[in-house]
């Protein structure tokens, strides 16, 4: 049985559809190079930025093989993917409109949440590798 075709795609909709090849990928860099801008316009994304300047450098000492390194980078850039998603997330809702409704508190509550979840996560994994790392000595 053939795949079902898809809708033919409207260029004065969505152009970045119909380009191939190197052009879509520069495209989609550029899109992707404005994301990250937007959100350092968000003060929780920036703080995220800077304390992954010290983190991500510090995987590299705290880890003691390469999983433990990228392990701890991963839980510090996921924390920063999460915390995009969750603007992204925000900003459909205010987009959508500015009265209140609990379907929009709701959508904003649960990406809250997310956040909060990968930053214990982070946590978590950040102090069993402080401790793996430097309870040995202190004794």
């Amino acid at each position: 049985m053939p795949a079902p075709s898809l809708p033919p795609v409207d260029p004065a909709v969505n152009p970045q559809k119909l380009r191939r090849g190197l052009s879509r990928v520069l495209h989609a860099t550029r899109y992707s190079w404005a994301g990250l801008q937007a959100g350092w316009n968000e003060t929780a994304f920036r703080q995220e930025c800077i304390l992954a300047l010290v983190l991500l450098p510090a995987s590299f000492f705290i880890g003691q093989t390469w999983v433990e390194c990228a392990v701890l980078a991963a839980s510090v850039v996921a924390v920063m993917v999460v915390e995009l998603l969750n603007t992204a997330v925000e900003s459909v809702v205010d987009r959508v409109g500015p009265e209140w409704h609990s379907l929009s508190k709701r959508a904003k509550d649960i990406g809250s949440a997310a956040v909060l979840l990968t930053l214990l996560l982070c946590a978590a994994i950040w102090g069993a590798a402080l401790w793996a790392r430097f309870a040995p000595h202190l004794s």
